[in-house]
């Protein structure tokens, strides 16, 4: 199981939104490369960011702010917003980004997935955001007709590296993961998933190392570690102490 903190960048800045409201963002920190270092220094080993205005915008914004934390922290860093044709994906690869989130294009447009994920194995991940099962796309303003898991099975056997499943209505709330569908989905299909969106405390964190959640690649922890409530030394023993036992 990996713990991924996460960086959401808005203008420039770190933020944590409420359920994708881009109106309802906290700044935490006006330096991307520090909060990166930071958690680093805190002994995380993945990094999970999210360019919330690309992903709005259907391209890359915060281009520069990305390029800031790969200079500081030398541990692998996924990367989702704004990611939306094979161009962005090999860019942002060849600048040291060890893995591409590709979300509103998994939806409009699965064959730019699959064709990312056989030119770059390992390298590409799905994010599927979902409100009511249902996928939303377009930083989560539009909801679609299709849910995850149809999604989700278009890639089978795709090479997809990931997928990471958000529930839009939990994110940023601290109302705890929903683990029941992210298990459902992690039991349904063979891509590893990782669990996304109101992790809350050191509960969350023991819950997913339990056997039901075995098949989880790990969580994403965003407002719980900025405000404190969630305890980084904690949480990573915890994890540390499973993968020996």
């Amino acid at each position: 199981m990996i713990l991924f903190p996460a960086v959401d960048l808005k203008n420039g800045q770190c933020v944590r939104l409420e359920q994708g409201d881009m109106a309802r963002a906290t700044v935490f920190n006006l330096d991307p490369a520090a909060q990166a270092r930071s958690f680093a220094d805190q002994g995380f080993e993945y990094l999970h960011v999210v360019d919330l205005d690309g992903a709005f915008a259907g391209k890359p914004m915060n281009a520069h702010a990305v390029e800031t934390m790969l200079e500081a922290v030398k541990m692998p860093v996924q990367l989702g917003g704004g990611i939306r044709d094979l161009k962005t994906v090999e860019a942002w690869l060849n600048k040291g980004i060890t893995r591409v989130i590709i979300g509103t294009a998994a939806v409009r447009d699965p064959e730019l997935v699959k064709t990312a994920a056989k030119a770059f194995p390992g390298r590409v991940a799905v994010g599927l955001d979902a409100r009511d099962g249902n996928v939303a796309v377009e930083g989560w303003a539009e909801v679609s007709e299709v849910t995850v898991l149809d999604i989700a099975r278009r890639f089978e056997d795709a090479g997809v590296a990931a997928i990471i499943f958000t529930d839009i209505a939990r994110d940023g709330l601290l109302k705890g993961l929903n683990l029941d569908a992210t298990i459902a989905l992690a039991d349904a299909i063979s891509i590893p998933v990782i669990a996304s969106g109101g992790l809350a405390s050191i509960d969350d964190i023991k819950a997913t190392l339990t056997p039901r959640a075995n098949k989880l690649e790990g969580a994403i922890a965003g407002r719980a570690l900025y405000d404190g409530r969630l305890d980084p030394a904690e949480a990573l023993a915890l994890i540390r102490g499973a993968r020996v036992a």
